[in-house]
């Protein structure tokens, strides 16, 4: 028998900190701030983490207890990524886009000592305080009204907190499988579910993210539009923290306008959000110049990407759209589209239109209704399983055996692999049309329907049937001026789906409902149907 000789070295956040801050001194975090930037080097921004950790450590914080977050994407959120793991904390991301109890819930059940809140965000905060147990500090960023909290625990402002405190002396000694962060599911139905990372899965899922094709590099200027709150902002800030990469932070100024202006004065190199974002772009691009000229490549996940969303942006701006897929169950990431060796033109779009190509690190499968495991031939369907060293085995306090299959996580998605580990999803389980014994794939629909000019935005479910058991509901947006009927789409689709899965009913509307991390919320526009409340036109 022959051991190992390799050291037995924890993987930990503080391991990313510290190179970042070692390698990388003179790079910078940029936060937007409406009209002009803020910036803070990596050097600095480590000196500014250790006293937010002795901050945090003078208000009583101790290893193992949580630390919310209630914040926009900018500099103070950065430092507390890296400052509360590295105390031997844990990092608690509140989405702020939660209804008020599933945000009361998502708060003690995770049990939150303390919780920093944009000055912007304690209105949202303090309407749920009443309906809490387990906060005791409140650490405000910014200087604007902090009376809300006042009946509910100590509050101090985070500069206070920073400049009354020396940087902390040293990091713990840290056991690399200890909790560091969590992220709760955007809870479409019940209350949203806690996946708790470890120190070990964030530094896996971060290396595993460079491996597996997000291709940030030093001297990039990543703009992390996706929310940090949302399943640990896809991974970019730990990326782009060892990459030597500027971090720029869009704080809340998500809407078009503001955004290109951000774009257009700090010139990012590349870019992540959802499709919605880039859809609000697009637009905005229509009725003005816009300067993206600095961007090479965005990725796009949390929905299916239009095919018609990369061939604009390519052609009108020469930015590739890259897609991306994952779950927060998996910090998030799971495939990344990344086109083979020598793909290129319409070959390359072509793979960028995919779900994307399984990453390190991630094993998957696909299992059919009966259990029975599917070949990877690119044609054979099943729901995609996953498992791998930042793939949760379980939720917080929450028993969900239902979700898991001998080791496997069910992800919900149904969707195909070919022999080069290049997957398609299809549909989510609950969202596929199963119509006289075929299945239509109501993300195809959307996407196809969304390759229209005059569609912005397409959502399908499927609605009961006398004879075919299900059939599609097209749910769309349509360009502001335009005027388009359900047989000009469908004579649209002709062209792009089978004759059979062209919809007989379609319903127009103003926006489609929205999840709390940007997805389309189908079981609204469910309940709205059954409700009556869509006025279904017929083709």
């Amino acid at each position: 028998m022959v051991d190992s000789t390799m050291m037995d070295d924890p993987l930990t956040v503080i391991q990313l900190l510290e190179h970042g801050r070692r390698v990388h001194p003179d790079r910078h975090v940029v936060t937007w701030e409406g009209d002009q930037a803020r910036r803070v080097s990596f050097a600095d921004t480590y000196d500014r983490t250790r006293r937010l950790a002795a901050g945090l450590a003078s208000l009583g914080v101790e290893i193992g207890d949580v630390v919310a977050t209630f914040c926009w994407n900018h500099q103070e959120h950065v430092e507390a990524y890296f400052a509360v793991p590295c105390m031997g904390a844990v990092l608690h991301q509140l989405n702020i886009r939660l209804f008020p109890d599933q945000l009361a819930f998502v708060i003690d059940d995770l049990g939150d000592r303390v919780i920093l809140v944009d000055d912007s965000l304690i209105p949202v905060l303090a309407g749920v305080l009443d309906e809490v147990e387990s906060p005791e500090v409140f650490v405000v960023i910014g200087d604007g009204d902090a009376s809300a909290l006042e009946p509910h625990g100590r509050m101090v402002r985070y500069d206070d907190l920073l400049a009354a405190n020396e940087p902390l002396a040293e990091w713990p000694e840290i056991d690399e499988r200890s909790a560091a962060a969590s992220c709760y599911t955007s809870g479409t139905t019940g209350n949203p579910k806690g996946v708790v990372y470890s120190h070990r899965s964030i530094w896996t899922h971060t290396f595993g993210a460079i491996a597996g094709g997000v291709q940030v590099v030093e001297g990039d200027r990543v703009l992390i539009i996706v929310p940090q709150f949302h399943a640990n902002a896809w991974g970019l800030v730990h990326v782009a923290w060892i990459r030597g990469s500027d971090m720029l932070m869009p704080g809340p100024y998500l809407q078009p306008e503001p955004l290109a202006a951000f774009i257009a004065a700090e010139r990012p190199t590349c870019s992540a959000a959802v499709p919605s974002v880039w859809n609000g772009v697009l637009s905005l691009g229509q009725d003005q110049e816009l300067d993206l000229s600095s961007l090479a490549w965005v990725v796009v996940g949390g929905s299916a990407v239009p095919r018609a969303m990369i061939d604009a942006f390519e052609d009108r701006y020469g930015i590739e759209i890259i897609q991306g897929w994952g779950m927060t169950e998996m910090s998030p990431l799971g495939s990344v589209a990344i086109p083979p060796a020598g793909a290129e033109g319409e070959r390359s779009r072509a793979y960028r239109a995919r779900t994307g190509r399984i990453v390190p690190g991630v094993q998957m499968r696909l299992m059919d209704p009966d259990g029975v495991e599917q070949p990877w031939d690119g044609e054979s369907m099943g729901e995609i399983q996953v498992r791998g060293p930042w793939v949760t085995a379980g939720y917080h306090r929450v028993a969900s055996p239902e979700k898991f299959d001998d080791g496997w996580l069910r992800t919900g998605d149904v969707g195909v692999i070919d022999r080069h580990g290049y997957m398609q999803i299809v549909d989510r389980t609950k969202d596929v049309i199963k119509s006289g014994g075929e299945w239509i794939s109501s993300v195809d629909l959307e996407n196809a329907l969304m390759g229209h000019p005059d569609v912005v935005e397409c959502a399908v479910i499927g609605v009961s049937d006398d004879r075919w058991d299900e059939r599609p509901l097209a749910c769309v947006v349509v360009r502001s001026g335009a005027t388009i009927t359900p047989d000009d789409l469908n004579t649209y689709l002709a062209d792009h789906v089978a004759k059979w899965w062209l919809p007989e009913r379609y319903t127009f509307v103003e926006e489609v409902p929205k999840t709390s991390v940007g997805k389309f919320d189908k079981k609204q526009l469910r309940g709205r149907y059954e409700a009556g409340d869509l006025a279904i036109i017929t083709s």
